[in-house]
């Protein structure tokens, strides 16, 4: 039996799938065996009906891929922070909008013990600082499979580690999720890795060794960290007393050494609990005060995650996570930060020039200004399935809060999908908090925002 997989869309019927060990059921047995039956009598019944087993053979190419569009409106918030940072010398009004447009292409190829495998990301946006387009490869890579158990990929590859749905902590080797939409294919990074599987009867069901190597280079993989290092990753799955375990380490390289941990467990077929942690040696984080001093502090960072998932008799999804950064900042060292952008705000102001403000928006950049910089956040998302009998219609509730704040987010949604492979989807987002809290001190006090998405 193969570990179970990170994004399976039914991920409440793991335990029963592993109670059948993986194996056909008996029902679905008896109806192949009936339909094999009947089809030569339905034949000689009616020459113009054939069961041609050749349709549905498992292809060896696929081709497929995702279109959307997505126009955003923001409500601007003059008091924030970001806001001094980003429009002080602009002048936009209460509000701005923003025209986003997606197109993802994936293509695979497979044949005896090999496969291949594309997908492309293009993004586009008009904005009130103009125009962008980007196009990029988010996964390429090519695979062996020489047997049941043993299979290496070479090239671009998303690897998905870690059982959290907002967040991953001990994803070391993936990029970071945007908790405000969680499941969007993110870019992945050039690796060569394998998996090792083997089966077992008893509480140790399944063991899986995948080791990784991962190159940083100009231009290959520059964004993970230091340059001209090989990296040596590797993760450990166990499906022990059907509950799946993984153990990760990152040994020094590009990023300093890091171990983690993560495991998951259906309790009954519709509640699962989930967790992961991470231990992070030598983490540099860096802060400045309100004068604009920096200073930089290295230790050993926790990071853990706890979660469940929970489906009603009623069709109701309840997700629900407490996240803890190590990494993060205190509330203390936020004020700080907000405190350098005020001052230099009121230095801009008064004619000072912009310097200080340029300062802060590159101290800005990958630190202060990164998604959810802070230490401590709960997350809850309540999705309901066809209310009231509406086909076709599912809203749903997320809630974010800050607890290091008190300042929170409220994002209520509503997707519709009549039409066959195309999802209409309406979704706004409320920020809530005061003065020197994360959620007060962003650009904007709210969003809406409409996506029409194709699959093909």
């Amino acid at each position: 039996m193969k570990p179970a997989q990170p994004g399976t869309p039914d991920w409440h019927s793991r335990g029963s799938l592993r109670r059948n060990g993986g194996r056909p059921c008996l029902a679905g047995a008896l109806l192949l065996w009936v339909l094999l039956t009947l089809a030569p009598a339905a034949r000689a019944a009616d020459e113009s009906y054939s069961f041609d087993l050749s349709e549905i053979e498992k292809k060896s190419w696929h081709i497929g891929g995702y279109a959307e569009v997505r126009p955003v409106r923001y409500r601007l918030n003059p008091d924030g922070a970001f806001y001094k940072l980003r429009f002080y010398n602009r002048h936009e009004g209460d509000a701005v909008d923003e025209f986003n447009g997606r197109l993802q292409l994936e293509g695979s190829y497979e044949k005896g013990i090999a496969r291949l495998y594309m997908r492309t990301n293009t993004d586009y946006r008009r904005s009130y600082t103009g125009e962008t387009e980007k196009t990029s490869i988010y996964e390429g890579y090519g695979s062996l499979r020489p047997s049941a158990s043993f299979k290496i990929d070479a090239g671009k590859k998303n690897l998905k580690w870690g059982k959290g749905y907002a967040w991953n902590p001990a994803a070391f080797l993936d990029r970071p999720k945007d908790p405000d939409d969680p499941e969007l294919p993110m870019e992945g990074y050039i690796v060569l890795t394998a998996d090792w599987i083997r089966s077992f009867d008893g509480p140790l069901k399944t063991v899986s060794f995948s080791p990784v190597v991962l190159p940083v280079y100009d231009h290959v993989n520059d964004e993970f960290g230091a340059a001209d290092r090989i990296n040596v990753a590797g993760k450990l799955y166990l499906l022990l007393y059907d509950t799946d375990i993984d153990l990760m380490v990152l040994a020094d390289g590009s990023r300093t050494t890091r171990f983690g941990f993560d495991f998951s467990r259906n309790w009954t077929s519709n509640f699962e609990i989930h967790g992961e942690f991470a231990w992070i040696r030598d983490q540099a984080k860096t802060r400045i005060d309100a004068a604009g001093s920096a200073e930089t502090e290295r230790y050993d960072a926790f990071s853990g995650l706890i979660g469940l998932r929970y489906l009603t008799t009623r069709d109701t999804t309840i997700i629900a996570e407490y996240y803890h950064s190590g990494t993060g900042y205190t509330a203390e060292e936020m004020k700080g930060f907000y405190a350098f952008v005020n001052r230099g705000w009121r230095t801009y102001l008064a004619g000072g020039g912009d310097g200080i403000l340029q300062r802060a928006l590159l101290t800005a950049d990958g630190t202060y200004g990164r998604l959810n910089p802070m230490r401590d956040y709960l997350y809850l998302r309540i999705t309901q399935k066809e209310p009231f009998d509406i086909l076709y219609f599912t809203p749903a509730l997320t809630v974010m809060a800050n607890l290091n704040d008190g300042g929170y987010t409220v994002s209520p949604e509503a997707v519709y999908t009549r039409i066959t492979n195309l999802e209409l989807r309406l979704k706004a987002s409320f920020l809530y908090g005061g003065p020197d809290s994360e959620f007060g001190e962003k650009q904007n006090r709210w969003r809406i925002e409409f996506r029409a998405g194709y699959s093909f």
